[in-house]
């Protein structure tokens, strides 16, 4: 089986640990993965601000960087959600032909793949935050749960709230500064109340936003990807 890496611009500049652990993931699945190098945002900041001429050439560019490729995976529901949503709608058939073939990264696993036990080991405490994009608009369901308990040594706690917003929204944290910090402040004394040492989530976008106040509140707590647990066994243990 071969598949494309979506990596997205958020990965790629400032997570590029995620993009990683997604081809290393894969790989071990016995999944062939390809990059390429000519994809770049997939326009959804330029849309979500209403700049829907600005997002048609992004659209091009990622439906032409992805051509021929029979699957597209992406450790982004947001971005995934970009392209399986807006897409046909603003670049027509080639576009619309993308987003079937685009998947959010535990849909490629649980449905493609057909695994949820992928062989990972990671012994820590963990709780899951679910992102809007991929608990409404994608549908995830309980694909990153059931992927998360088949991991050895890992323990999973539940989330109080878990379905509420975390207040990052792409733009909106920025117009809406202060309902963005106070809706992340809400999420982090959730998550801390589990006392798991790591908060999860398969968008990394609301990690760095709930990432940024764990950090600047001193939390014992970390914010990791998803794909970064499961691309961690024994042989190569995160630290």
């Amino acid at each position: 089986m071969r598949a494309a890496l979506f990596v997205t611009c958020v990965n790629d500049a400032v997570y590029p640990s995620t993009g990683i652990a997604t081809v290393r993931l894969l790989e071990r699945l016995g999944v062939e993965v390809d990059f390429p190098e000519a994809q770049s945002c997939c326009g959804q900041p330029q849309f979500n601000t209403g700049y829907r001429r600005e997002t048609e050439p992004l659209v091009r560019r990622t439906t032409q960087a992805f051509e021929g490729y029979e699957y597209v995976v992406t450790p982004s529901g947001s971005c995934a959600a970009m392209v399986r949503r807006h897409y046909p709608e603003i670049g027509g058939a080639d576009a619309a032909a993308l987003a079937s073939r685009t998947y959010e990264l535990t849909e490629f696993l649980v449905d493609v793949v057909g695994v949820t036990d992928v062989g990972a080991y990671f012994p820590h405490v963990v709780t899951y935050h679910p992102s809007c994009h991929g608990l409404r608009m994608l549908g995830l369901g309980e694909r990153p749960r059931k992927l998360l308990e088949a991991v050895r040594g890992l323990e999973l706690r539940e989330l109080p709230g878990a379905e509420e917003c975390c207040g990052f929204g792409g733009t909106f944290a920025v117009k809406n500064s202060d309902v963005s910090a106070a809706m992340g402040q809400d999420k982090v004394r959730s998550a801390v109340s589990t006392g798991a040492d790591v908060l999860c989530g398969a968008d990394n976008s609301c990690l760095m936003h709930i990432g940024g106040i764990l950090s600047r509140e001193d939390a014992p707590m970390r914010a990791l990807h998803l794909a970064e647990i499961l691309a961690s066994t024994e042989e190569e243990p995160w630290s």
